[in-house]
């Protein structure tokens, strides 16, 4: 038996959203804007220094050797599939980096496995990146990052963390500015930091107390309100 081929690559899964509603609605028309939609997917691709692995009924493999082509390369493709002319089908897109098993011109393993769980929990039109996408590309590319938390992808046993490209929840067809926000602590761990803030302060004051002095604790209390103001204000936002 000869040896498994295995490489590092970024990858990107795709497939039309609704495909089975729109052939049973109209097969000949679905099938125009299919082929169109792959032949813009080829153009973008190999634009990207990128190449097909496999394709399967409305869905496509396309692995390339930068992760800042590839993410580039879907940001371009839904750009081109918003406009009027490629109006009949919206495609979902997942990009993650990682680990495959060569098979000829075909990859399998658990990065490709990944990536499509990506895309298919994109919204149409849109594109989810993995953290290792993510940590790749944020400084390169001039187009907003979402984090959308810690995901459980079907059939993973561990979460991953997602990101989308350029809206909320990966739908803008166009690239729109959006932070990217790293998970916050929880507020049961930001109300035992104050509460142990809170005893810092209350010994404070009993020494001051004690000792006669003049009540220097305002100064630092007053940081320590500041500093949990500060705190508190972006993760009850986002609750």
């Amino acid at each position: 038996m000869s040896q498994v081929q295995r490489k590092l690559t970024t990858i990107l899964a795709a497939d039309a959203a609704g495909y089975s509603g729109s052939m049973e609605a109209n097969e000949v028309r679905t099938l125009e804007a299919l082929r169109a939609s792959r032949t813009v997917f080829q153009q973008f691709i190999t634009r990207h220094h990128g190449r097909i692995a496999n394709t399967a009924g409305d869905g496509l493999i396309a692995e390339f050797p930068s992760v800042v082509e590839a993410v580039q390369c879907a940001i371009e493709v839904q750009r081109e599939l918003g406009t009027e002319v490629h109006s009949g089908l919206r495609f979902r897109i997942g990009v993650h980096l990682g680990d495959v098993i060569v098979d000829g011109d075909d990859l399998l393993g658990e990065g490709v496995n990944l990536a499509a769980r990506l895309q298919s929990m994109a919204e149409p039109g849109g594109i989810l990146i993995s953290q290792q996408v993510y940590d790749q590309v944020q400084k390169k590319l001039s187009v907003g990052f979402a984090y959308l938390g810690e995901k459980t992808p079907k059939n993973f046993s561990e979460s991953v963390a997602v990101y989308s490209v350029g809206g909320a929840e990966g739908g803008a067809g166009k690239a729109r500015a959006v932070r990217a926000a790293p998970p916050s602590e929880g507020k049961a761990q930001f109300f035992a930091r104050a509460g142990r803030l809170g005893l810092i302060l209350a010994a404070l004051f009993a020494i001051d107390w004690m000792t006669g002095e003049e009540w220097w604790v305002q100064w630092p209390a007053i940081g320590m309100a500041l500093w949990l103001a500060f705190r508190s204000g972006p993760l009850f936002e986002r609750s």
